[in-house]
């Protein structure tokens, strides 16, 4: 890796091509090394991964520059076992090939891996930004379009900000509500 490029830099770059290694997704640009476009449309990257990693509530946020370089580290020793040549102006995790990249990520995540928790925790909160916006409030999030949730067929909630389901999912109404649920639908 060049000197010229920072600390903070490399890490970026790295959770993002480790979030897009889990949720793929298009490149941002010609010249986008972290995303490597294995998949049309957004992945992780897009829907707010590396967001959700400096969110304090993962627990993580703390470890992520120690992730990033052991990643590297990981990257760089794999690259070696396959002789591989990485180019030195991205990070050793960004330089791999996609296919390189999911292998090392299957390697890490496998059981018995001395540092599979923490590697799964990592691709856990990749796949939750995708799928589930956890980062960001749901109506707000599909309403400013994320990726992930319209992929997934949300719609937007009623003007009021609450949804409301006109035909039952099982075909049938369940339950009555609850005599003492409020307004809001909370129970009393």
């Amino acid at each position: 890796m060049s000197p010229a490029i920072d600390e903070e830099r490399v890490k970026v770059l790295t959770l993002e091509a480790y979030a897009d290694t889990i949720v793929p997704g298009e490149k941002r640009s010609e010249t986008d090394r972290a995303i490597a476009g294995a998949s049309a449309g957004p992945g992780a990257v897009e829907a707010g991964a590396l967001e959700l990693l400096h969110t304090e509530a993962t627990g993580v946020t703390v470890g992520l520059p120690y992730l990033a370089q052991s990643l590297n580290d990981h990257a760089k020793s794999y690259a070696g076992e396959h002789d591989l040549v990485l180019d030195d102006d991205v990070p050793p995790f960004v330089a791999l090939p996609f296919a390189h990249r999911t292998a090392l990520v299957r390697q890490l995540t496998a059981p018995g891996h001395p540092e599979k928790d923490g590697w799964v925790s990592l691709s856990l909160f990749c796949n939750m930004a995708f799928d589930s916006a956890a980062h960001l409030h749901t109506a707000d999030a599909i309403r400013a379009g994320h990726p992930g949730l319209l992929a997934l067929g949300y719609r937007e909630p009623d003007p009021d900000g609450f949804w409301r389901f006109p035909k039952f999912s099982y075909g049938r109404k369940l339950a009555e509500v609850h005599p003492d649920t409020t307004p809001s639908g909370s129970p009393a």
